[in-house]
């Protein structure tokens, strides 16, 4: 069995980072990406993917990155369900990062010092091989 998904695209937001009661970092954010193809009007469509970073990915993506940054995200795909306050059941469809780049010139990144600078080229590509918490 193989579930995996490679995606290039633009943050709509800055990320939403959180700490569970857990202790779990989450952060959220949505990637803007590109169809390859026109529609029979010449226009390009664009698909909002959901991105759910758990652990350290967690925490460098909510420091990072920010609206606008350009990101490349591999992970697997991941469908669950929940009851909404109201009771009716909601589903939930996104994409679980396990593997996340950083795309552009170091400049984007705009460190504030010469050890932050070393942290992000550090940290530029990475993965979380902690497990995940469910």
């Amino acid at each position: 069995m193989l579930n995996k998904v490679v995606l290039i695209g633009r943050l709509t937001k800055d990320p939403e980072a959180r700490v569970l009661t857990s202790g779990s970092s989450v952060t959220t954010f949505t990637l803007a990406v590109d169809r390859n193809f026109k529609t029979r009007d010449g226009e390009r469509g664009t698909d909002f993917i959901p991105i759910v970073a758990w652990g350290k990915t967690a925490e460098i993506c909510g420091k990072y990155l920010s609206k606008g940054k350009q990101t490349a995200i591999a992970g697997r795909i991941q469908t669950r369900s929940y009851e909404a306050n109201d009771g009716t059941k909601r589903y939930v469809t996104e994409v679980v990062a396990e593997e996340v780049n950083f795309l552009g010139s170091k400049a984007d990144n705009k460190p504030k010092s010469v050890k932050e600078e070393e942290d992000i080229m550090r940290q530029y590509r990475f993965s979380d091989d902690e497990d995940m918490p469910f």
